[in-house]
């Protein structure tokens, strides 16, 4: 059989196991034009959350007692299509299924002998691209700069603080365990990280790993961190909202400062993005992501967790910090 992972019920707060459920359906059978992908790895985000609710986004709602889906690397092994043979693997936006078909839209074809596939659901997919468009097109970061990365040791953020490295930026990594903390510097480089679990005053942590005030904040998080960060910001500073994790699972609307004041007085930019929002020049970002991998310049961590049936808890694990860079599951 064929097994297939629904939305049983919308989350109140963080998500559940019950919020999940796990059926089989018969394997499809593929016509003229068509191809059955057995798949191979899945991608799980902080996103995806927002797509649980019924709330208005900038991505359609999953529907109750339907597929969930993600980006994810499948194995086509039945081809009826000109575009695919047997053996090849894809990316796309794919069903939580074991098996699917697909008529080929949307569908990449990915070279696991150029890096390992998975890496095309992080650093080599939107996940590199997020990390490179947020900060070279709305950070601007030049040399010299200050750039803080919260979620640091996250998928985005280890990407985004080697990015800015390389841009000859002091960095300045936020993350919620000392182990993270000590891998943001001997892993990706970064010049300073904060456990921002064990810190009594989070601003003034700032204000001494930033002597120099912040220039750049790519943010990840949200929520009380992120007013830190904002405490400690330049004139004429720049800030990239990617995400906001801390408040995802929130049942209410919580207040946090009122920015106008701070952004006036600084002339501070402050904007959020989707890495959509970036796609006619995708090309130049794996290009110029492929190269500094290719050279040994950017390097990443993934978080592997086995089995089609661990999706959900690998899904709920990302909100408990359990994830060290990318969290994949390997069918």
């Amino acid at each position: 059989m064929n097994k297939t992972i629904i939305l049983a019920n919308r989350p109140v707060g963080k998500p559940q196991l019950s919020d999940f459920r796990l059926l089989d359906e018969a394997i499809p059978e593929i016509i003229s034009g068509e191809v059955l992908l057995k798949m191979a790895y899945v991608s799980v985000d902080p996103y995806l959350r927002g797509r649980m609710s019924d709330a208005d986004s900038y991505v359609d709602s999953f529907e109750l007692q339907k597929i969930m889906s993600s980006g994810a690397i499948a194995e086509v092994i039945a081809s009826k299509s000109d575009d695919f043979k047997v053996g090849d693997f894809v990316l796309g936006a794919l069903d939580w299924k074991e098996y699917q078909k697909s008529d080929g839209t949307g569908l990449i074809i990915v070279d696991g002998t150029v890096a390992p596939l998975s890496a095309y659901l992080g650093v080599l997919g939107m996940t590199g691209l997020t990390a490179y468009f947020g900060l070279t097109e709305i950070g601007a970061p030049k040399e010299g700069e200050t750039v803080v990365v919260s979620g640091a040791a996250g998928a985005v953020g280890s990407i985004v603080g080697q990015i800015a490295k390389l841009m000859g930026c002091h960095v300045l990594g936020i993350a919620g365990t000392d182990e993270k903390v000590s891998m943001l510097k001997s892993k990706f480089g970064f010049d300073a990280g904060i456990n921002y679990n064990t810190v009594e005053n989070m601003t003034e942590a700032i204000a001494a790993a930033c002597p120099d005030g912040v220039d750049v904040y790519f943010d990840n998080v949200g929520g009380p961190i992120s007013d830190s960060v904002y405490a400690n910001m330049n004139q004429f500073g720049r800030i990239a909202v990617c995400g906001s994790i801390s408040v995802y699972n929130e049942t209410a609307v919580p207040m946090g400062p009122r920015l106008e004041p701070f952004l006036i007085k600084k002339s501070v930019l402050m904007q959020g993005f989707i890495v959509r929002n970036y796609a006619k020049k995708f090309p130049e970002g794996i290009k110029r992501l492929s190269q500094w991998l290719k050279e040994g310049k950017l390097t990443y961590t993934e978080t592997m967790v086995d089995g089609f049936d661990a999706i959900p808890q690998a899904f709920i694990n990302l909100f408990e910090g359990k994830n060290k860079g990318k969290m994949i599951v390997r069918i």
